[in-house]
């Protein structure tokens, strides 16, 4: 009967393990780099867990630097979008033989047994020789030669401020294969996935050149540049050195090397150890007040959104702009010091949206970069003394620009199928933030930082969808909230509401309402009397099936339900119409209201 008992009990809890899975992976690469000709050969050992509860016969590989080939997909894409990216454009078309990036797998074993295998320009199709069973776990072994292209987007070499390697995306990497099966979709412009495990990569490369990684090196002592003082160094001997770097429970792996790097490291309190790594001719001023200004960003994001998990960040001038790797980030170093500080906080903030949150990117790019917007904007809000009544404001603005383009496409498209550029980009981030900040207004902004951690606690180091992110929200408002995403994510219509007309009805005043947008919100509606006192009339949408909390010190009446069926809404409140001199909804402008001309009523 006890035992009977005990499996009661922890039925749910076994169900809900069950019910969640996710492929594991663990890399140990070698690598002998030639900065002469800018090739590299590479063995990878991979071990490879299978949790799903399907058989896999086949597994799919990244090729990456296959996309800098003239006429690749890439190249293509960029020359017949109307706005293709400036950094790319039709560089890759024009690369020449030595300019150019590949991968060009020489062996590659499972188990110790050749594989077959199709390449198919950034994906290498492989049949396996055994298939991986449920719950089993199998080795590849691979012996592949790359070349390092000349930087165009992301990775490559002699970056437009002279930095020699910034390699991202740079080695054959296994696809990542989820509940919705494998996505090894060709590299095209964009986003990454991939499986959680520990990476252990040794770097033989030469001498002179300081490298930089999302990663712990492991033997500073050999390597100094920084890391330990060089009075610990032990001697140097031959022409390279052989940097050893581990990082455990990531998804991806990222580098760079330069001769003339500057490191430099400050402790968080309670927090990563940072390191930055810069050119010193590089507006060196801005780079060393960065450190300090890290450091409160951190403290700051940790105790707002999630404690950040690992034991390191790296800050690494390199790459086209900014962009995030886990534990790390690549970014340009010729900045003033407010756009250093901007691009640091963005990237580093993917640590929490996407680098530990592992949304698929490809489908949820809004909950990447826009939710790392949103927290962008309040912490550089902070930083700056928390002047700034409306932190989200440019976000809004390009949220409106994009709703009026008529290039809008639904939040759900994958990123890579945007028509434009402009749409993604304002969808990703513009549209992402105000997806967060319009949320607060629907939930109260109290639940909503709530559910943000409670979002992260529940879902770090795991692949969390859309689904996952709202049913977090909903346990933490208690509310229905799948119309707001049903409408707003899978959508491009818009919300418009509008006082339509006030009258005197009797001792008090009767107020109609008119939603002229598609999309249905709850309504805050601020009455001010002529005497200048307030008073919030709130009236909740049917389909939420809850109500928020009144969030400011307003005395609030809370109104029927609005059915989102209905286009009016009338109530009367008692206020004579003559005491009434102004009245809004949503003063707070966090509901993405696209004209508020009407919004507003005055009195005479």
């Amino acid at each position: 009967m006890k035992n009977l008992l005990l499996l009661l009990i922890f039925a749910p809890l076994l169900s809900l393990g069950q019910g969640y899975w996710q492929q594991r992976v663990e890399y140990q690469m070698d690598i002998d780099f030639n900065v002469n000709d800018h090739t590299f050969k590479g063995l990878q050992i991979l071990k490879y867990y299978n949790n799903s509860p399907d058989t896999l016969e086949k597994v799919f590989y990244h090729l990456y630097f296959n996309a800098f080939q003239p006429n690749s997909m890439m190249d293509v894409r960029s020359r017949v979008l109307p706005d293709p990216d400036r950094r790319v454009r039709d560089r890759i078309l024009h690369l020449k033989e030595n300019e150019v990036g590949f991968h060009e797998i020489e062996e590659l074993k499972q188990d110790g047994e050749s594989v077959s295998y199709e390449i198919e320009n950034t994906v290498a199709e492989v049949k396996l020789v055994k298939p991986i069973l449920p719950g089993a776990s199998t080795v590849f072994t691979m012996k592949f030669n790359s070349q390092v292209p000349l930087q165009v987007r992301r990775s490559g070499r002699d970056n437009a401020e002279g930095i020699s390697y910034s390699m991202a995306q740079w080695y054959p990497k296994l696809a990542e294969y989820d509940k919705s099966g494998w996505h090894a979709h060709p590299y095209i412009a964009r986003e990454f996935y991939g499986s959680w495990g520990d990476f252990n990569v040794n770097i033989t490369i030469d001498k002179d050149f300081v490298l930089a990684a999302g990663a712990v090196l492991q033997n500073p002592e050999e390597i100094g540049y920084g890391y330990i003082e060089e009075d610990k160094v032990q001697q140097r001997r031959g022409k390279k050195l052989t940097w050893k770097f581990k990082a455990e429970n990531v998804h991806d792996f990222m580098w760079a090397a330069d001769p003339d790097y500057v490191h430099e490291k400050l402790q968080v309190p309670d927090g990563p150890l940072l390191h930055f790594f810069y050119q010193g001719d590089t507006l060196a001023e801005n780079w060393k007040k960065l450190p300090k200004l890290t450091s409160e960003a951190f403290q700051y994001m940790s105790k707002t959104f999630g404690k950040y998990p690992y034991s390191d960040f790296y800050v690494i001038q390199g790459g086209d702009g900014g962009m995030e790797y886990p534990m790390s980030t690549l970014i340009n170093g010729h900045r003033s010091m407010t756009s250093l500080l901007s691009v640091t906080v963005h990237e580093a903030f993917h640590s929490w949206y996407q680098g530990v949150l592992a949304t698929n990117e490809s489908y949820y790019a809004w909950m990447d970069e826009g939710f790392t917007e949103f927290a962008e904007n309040l912490t550089k809000n902070y930083l700056y003394g928390g002047l700034d009544p409306s932190p989200h404001a440019g976000n809004y603005a390009g949220y409106f620009a994009l709703a009026k383009s008529g290039f809008e496409e639904p939040m759900t498209t994958h990123s890579d199928h945007f028509e434009t550029n402009f749409a993604y980009g304002r969808a990703a981030y513009s549209k992402g933030a105000v997806t967060l900040s319009q949320l607060g207004y629907i939930i109260g902004n109290d639940v909503l930082m709530n559910g943000l951690r409670r979002y992260f606690d529940t879902w770090k180091f795991k692949h969390p969808d859309r689904n996952d992110f709202i049913r977090i929200m909903e346990k933490e408002s208690e509310m229905e909230l799948d119309w707001y995403f049903d409408w707003w994510i899978n959508t491009t219509k818009t919300i418009d509401y509008g006082i339509d007309s006030v009258f005197a009805a009797g001792d008090g005043t009767k107020i109609v309402l008119k939603r002229s947008g598609k999309i249905p919100m709850p309504i805050d509606l601020v009455i001010t009397r002529k005497d200048e006192t307030r008073e919030l009339f709130y009236i909740p949408l049917g389909v939420m099936r809850g109500e928020k909390k009144n969030e400011s010190s307003m005395n609030r009446t809370v109104l029927k339900d609005w059915y989102w069926t209905s286009p009016f809404y009338d109530f009367t409140v008692p206020i004579p119409f003559e005491d009434i001199r102004h009245m809004e909804i949503d003063a707070s402008r966090r509901m993405a209201d696209v004209n508020r001309k009407n919004n507003t009523f005055s009195g005479k």
